[in-house]
């Protein structure tokens, strides 16, 4: 039986007075119903050749809105023509937020629990990477997750990362490429059980196997948990699973 979570959201609406544009926020209580995911658990690897890759091979790719318009940007600017360039910049953002959107619904539709690897934006948005960093929306896509997971009853977990680029997915040795200079390498052979791998794929593995392991972050890129806990729903679920194991 599935448990109805009442949930609130926020309602715009426009109001025109006096030739003055504002707006009414009022609460609206809906009912979530929350059901079971088709699969049960994903890791995702958040990375700037692909925004996302997930531990069964899906791929959200590299979303590049804002670098493939930069250059029309500065145009609209340097000739002074600021409402344009504010415009460009209100699509660039409606068009990462709607691939975002449609992502993280994905996830939070096929699996029960989702983990991601603890990469911090902030960060590296301090680096020369600060670009390809911002356009990739990892942000975004972590609190999409986090919210939409919440409300059907999903476990969403941020993972610590550390050398998961590296370890074979397969025998754990860590025997994959590492430094910067090593980017490039996105397929290699494990030289231990020659398992070959594909870098982001192998990664995400390796954040979903540390999800089963711990469940918060421990390398210190986030700042506070920000594990969900399993809803009455998920938690009737492992009881079914686990009475069918005890049965057989």
């Amino acid at each position: 039986m599935n448990r109805e979570v009442p949930a609130r959201i926020y309602e715009g609406l426009r109001l025109k007075h006096r030739g003055l544009l504002s707006w009414l926020c009022l609460p609206v209580e809906v009912r979530v119903e929350q059901t079971a995911a088709p699969k049960e658990s994903v890791g995702i690897d958040l990375g700037i050749k692909d925004a996302a890759v997930t531990s069964d091979g899906e791929r959200l790719e590299a979303i590049r809105f804002y670098r493939d318009a930069q250059h029309r940007i500065g145009a609209l600017q340097r000739r002074g023509h600021v409402r344009q360039a504010k415009r460009l910049h209100r699509r660039i953002r409606r068009r990462r937020h709607d691939a975002c959107h449609q992502f993280s619904r994905r996830m939070v539709n096929t699996y029960q629990k989702i983990v991601v690897g603890d990469v911090s934006s902030l960060k590296l948005a301090k680096t020369q990477m600060a670009k390809s960093v911002l356009d990739s929306g990892w942000g975004l896509l972590k609190r999409f997750l986090q919210y939409k997971g919440e409300c059907v009853g999903r476990t969403v977990q941020i993972v610590n990362e550390r050398n998961t680029s590296r370890s074979c997915s397969s025998c754990g040795a860590l025997s994959g490429p590492s430094g910067l200079r090593q980017l490039a390498v996105r397929r290699w052979e494990c030289a231990h059980c020659g398992e070959w791998h594909d870098r982001d794929v192998n990664a995400a593995r390796n954040i979903l196997r540390a999800g089963s392991r711990c469940g918060t972050s421990v390398s210190g890129n986030e700042s506070s948990s920000v594990e969900r806990a399993p809803s009455q729903t998920s938690r009737l679920r492992e009881a079914g699973s686990d009475a069918q194991r005890a049965a057989a």
